[in-house]
């Protein structure tokens, strides 16, 4: 079974540091001020360990 990403977006503050690091997995609901997984989203891509590590609320896993 492969791995998803997932945000935790009652801890996530809108900062869009995992949007503009890794467009290809996460994007950001204007409506609600949080990023958030595309439905497509591969959680191998090179950009997601990047985008966890640079999300200042640690608010971005792999499960």
């Amino acid at each position: 079974m492969s791995e998803k990403v997932v945000i935790d977006e009652e801890e996530c503050i809108g900062c869009e540091a995992c949007v503009e690091c890794c467009p290809s997995v996460f994007a950001f609901d204007d409506d609600k001020v949080k990023a958030y997984v595309l439905d497509d989203a591969d959680a191998e891509e090179d950009c997601v360990d990047e985008a966890i590590a640079s999300c200042p609320a640690q608010c971005i896993s792999k499960e």
